[in-house]
């Protein structure tokens, strides 16, 4: 397998299993990033430390960076790295998977983005929790729909403008087994029906 494309790549088509596993594989990086970031912490003395999804959205959160300081910087930088990575990789992988559902890579505006943002900012809508709710229940179902869509559906059977359906043997194996190429009938001439052999050398 391409791991190159498989985890940075943007084009084709991958199935629910290599979903699947792009997540694990991303669980044991931020798993080693964040070993990382606790012994910077222990240098610098601050020892918490961990990844979350609204890591992502609080780059674009000006209230993110008032409290900063210059002992927090070894963490912020590998948390930075790390979910820049960790962001490339999933929105990677999940394309693809999108493509194998004959999805447009936008699709992850209402399954990821949308939820992601509205989570980030939900706290501001507190004195307004009435014209929030249905802002909430359009992030929880985008939410849930993409999960669905993404991890537990099959993908297009045949051929879409994405690519072919990575599940075919023939895509993955090569030309599929020919009996006939394998197997000959020798007829006999007298006696009971003809008997099945396996070429010799086959």
């Amino acid at each position: 397998m391409d791991w190159t494309w498989y985890l940075f790549g943007f084009k084709g088509r991958i199935n629910r299993a290599k979903l699947w596993l792009a997540m694990l594989i991303i669980v044991c990086w931020m798993i080693f990033l964040a070993a990382l970031a606790l012994a910077a912490g222990l240098v610098s003395g601050e020892v918490s430390f961990g990844f979350h999804i609204n890591d992502l959205f609080r780059i674009i959160d000006p209230a993110s960076y008032r409290s900063l300081s210059w002992a927090d910087l070894p963490s912020l930088l590998i948390r930075g790295i790390g979910t820049s990575l960790f962001l490339w990789v999933y929105l990677a992988t999940s394309i693809k998977r999108l493509h194998d559902r004959d999805k447009s890579g936008w699709w992850m505006v209402p399954f990821f983005v949308y939820p992601g943002l509205y989570n980030e900012f939900a706290d501001r809508f507190s004195d307004y929790w009435v014209a929030a709710i249905p802002f909430a229940l359009a992030a929880f179902v985008f939410c849930i729909w993409g999960f669905v869509e993404m991890y537990f559906l099959k993908g297009s059977r045949k051929t879409n403008r994405f690519g072919a359906n990575p599940l075919l043997l023939s895509d993955r194996r090569g030309p599929r087994w020919e009996q006939q190429s394998e197997i000959e009938m020798v007829p006999h001439k007298a006696g009971p029906p003809p008997v099945w052999h396996v070429k010799r050398g086959a």
